[in-house]
């Protein structure tokens, strides 16, 4: 029953607690009984997790599309409903909670929709036509959260829910995406006391060794799904909880922290997700599966460096090697899949995969190409912590410079990227072909805004109706390639994938359905140069009919090779699915 999984995590999490009596609060918290029972084996695959090849979600701020005519929360839904309908069945909206920074992940009030986007009826319409994604920034909260204001005047709660630091603590191992100090000095109704500050000082951290605020997330984690929200992004999760002398990063009360909300939504009669952001190591970032128990989907942040590195030096060895050393996931568990968010592209995810010059040189790359490189705190020193720059403009050219094939290079970023193991996941902006904003970035002051246009939905109307310009271009194929893919079994998150063995400059993977019916090679020429694919390298079966199901072109085995234009990719298939 609920009450026994939720006293075993709160014994672990709080052991001077009450387990018996907290369990009851939280189950409380989360509209259900104490001794429910979980609807389904949480552990199993199949139609408990209803995933498969049909899903795909667009990654979006609230605003990000809009119009003079609708709010801009109805207007995303229109721009959906009207040009990826039936392509994308999932959207991951940005905070749509009112906030004071960082584009929504400084929350002031954690209960209300943004006026200005809209309303809680708008969100409720999304989650009625598509899958809802929403951030819970669990682990900071805005300076202008009542929770601060009541920490400085020393009210209750929020002077219990404020994570400070003793003169004393030992805070030198702790490790942070940010080079600005981790503490500040504020005076408090009962003296000074120094903040815990892991983002900046507009974001204080939340102290979760108080098992009331637990409590109250929780209970916005029910009225977020009463709201129709059936995915919740953890956001900036690993930082949860600290400990004087620690890295304060990924420790072990945080991943309970998790199995206890993974304990909760899976006693749901609804199929709700926990995803963890987690821009880590991608050893660190594979620890959020737990035993099958912690998040169900982790993002795949090694990819997209990794992706950009292969497209812009022409070379697959780090991709590859990556690729062939990732452990299968858990039963009832998948990764998302993306090549570009509203944040930067990190490199911590790549830290142990890409030597140091490597990363040099793209880094080096795609600020030539426009981009900027934000750095974070190490010990004394800064390092790099990801590039900021749009991926379009990223893909501009090659390590050698700019050149002819932006276009097709990005497409073929995005056509690996939806054919991996997982579930993919597009940000808007890359479905828009968007360049760095740069008059956007220099109004804000902020490198990330380079990749968070604002649009008007005439204007994309406008570039989508003529179909030269790159907007339309890129939209349309990608479209029409996520439209093959929702039919291709083979293409299922958790179908089998294998690492192909290929000639030097492209990049390729095998995978087959569930049941064994469909084989589907997925190989791309990451070049500038025509590449010849040795078919033999497949072994591709002689009494097989074989299609290249992106452009329709019969492949015969008994050819010897294949020759694949810049950057080209094929999707080799035994089995046509209604291709075109």
């Amino acid at each position: 029953m609920l009450r026994e999984t939720i006293s075993h995590h709160i014994e672990l999490i709080y052991p001077a607690a009450d387990a018996g009596k907290l369990s009851d609060k939280i189950c409380a918290a989360f509209g259900l009984a104490p001794d429910t029972r979980p609807p389904r084996d949480p552990s199993a695959n199949g139609p408990s997790l209803p995933w498969s090849q049909a899903d795909s979600f667009l990654i979006t701020y609230g605003d990000t599309i809009l119009c003079d005519t609708r709010r801009p929360l109805q207007n995303t839904l229109h721009f959906l409903r009207g040009h990826l309908n039936g392509v994308v069945n999932g959207v991951h909206i940005l905070p749509f909670f009112p906030f004071t920074s960082d584009d929504g992940f400084a929350v002031s009030d954690y209960e209300t929709v943004r006026p200005d986007l809209g309303d809680w009826d708008d969100i409720l319409r999304i989650g009625e036509n598509f899958r809802l994604m929403s951030d819970v920034v669990i682990n900071h909260a805005s300076a202008d959260h009542p929770w601060f204001h009541q920490f400085l005047d020393g009210a209750a709660p929020g002077c219990h829910y404020i994570k400070t630091a003793a003169a004393d603590d030992d805070v030198s191992a702790v490790i942070r995406p940010r080079p600005s100090p981790l503490l500040y000095a504020h005076t408090t109704a009962s003296g000074e006391k120094l903040v815990w500050c892991t983002f900046g000082p507009d974001q204080v951290d939340l102290d979760f060794s108080n098992p009331d605020l637990l409590c109250e997330f929780v209970r916005l984690l029910r009225l977020y799904i009463d709201k129709g929200v059936r995915v919740f992004r953890l956001d900036a999760v690993g930082f949860l909880w600290k400990k004087s002398g620690s890295t304060c990063l990924h420790l072990d009360e945080t991943h309970e922290i998790i199995k206890l909300m993974r304990s909760l939504v899976d006693h749901l009669e609804d199929n709700v997700w926990l995803i963890t952001e987690t821009n880590v190591p991608a050893h660190e970032n594979l620890e959020y599966f737990g035993n099958g128990n912690e998040a169900h989907v982790i993002y795949n942040f090694s990819l997209p460096p990794l992706l950009v590195h292969a497209l812009l030096t022409g070379r697959s060895t780090y991709l590859r090697r990556w690729m062939m050393s990732t452990s299968p996931t858990p039963d009832g568990c998948t990764v998302l899949n993306f090549s570009a968010s509203h944040d930067g592209i990190g490199l911590r995810p790549v830290e142990g995969l890409l030597p140091p010059e490597e990363i040099t040189r793209m880094t080096d790359t795609v600020q030539g190409f426009g981009g900027r490189l934000t750095m974070r705190s190490f010990g004394a020193r800064t390092v790099p912590y990801e590039m900021n720059t749009t991926l379009f403009s990223a893909l501009k050219g090659s390590v050698d410079g700019p050149d002819a094939h932006q276009i097709d290079r990005f497409i073929a970023s995005q056509t690996i990227m939806m054919s991996l193991e997982g579930i993919p996941a597009f940000y808007v902006q890359s479905f828009l072909a968007a360049e760095n904003d740069e008059d956007r970035a220099a109004r804000t002051g902020q490198n990330r805004s380079l990749n968070r246009t604002q649009w008007h939905a005439a204007h994309i109307d406008d570039q989508l109706a003529n179909g030269e310009t790159p907007m339309a271009q890129v939209f349309f194929e990608l479209r029409r390639r996520l439209d093959i893919r929702t039919r291709q079994k083979a293409f299922h998150p958790d179908a089998t994938q294998f690492t192909l063995h290929i000639k030097p400059g492209m990049f390729g993977f095998w995978r087959q359905s569930l049941d064994r019916r469909q084989s589907l090679f997925v190989v791309t020429n990451i070049t500038r140069e025509n590449k010849r694919l040795s078919l033999r390298d497949m072994n591709l079966f002689a009494d097989t009919k074989w299609v290249d199901l992106l452009s329709g072109v019969t492949v015969n085995p008994e050819d010897e090779e294949l020759e694949l234009v810049p950057y080209q990719t094929v999707w080799i298939s035994n089995e046509e699915k209604d291709a075109r």
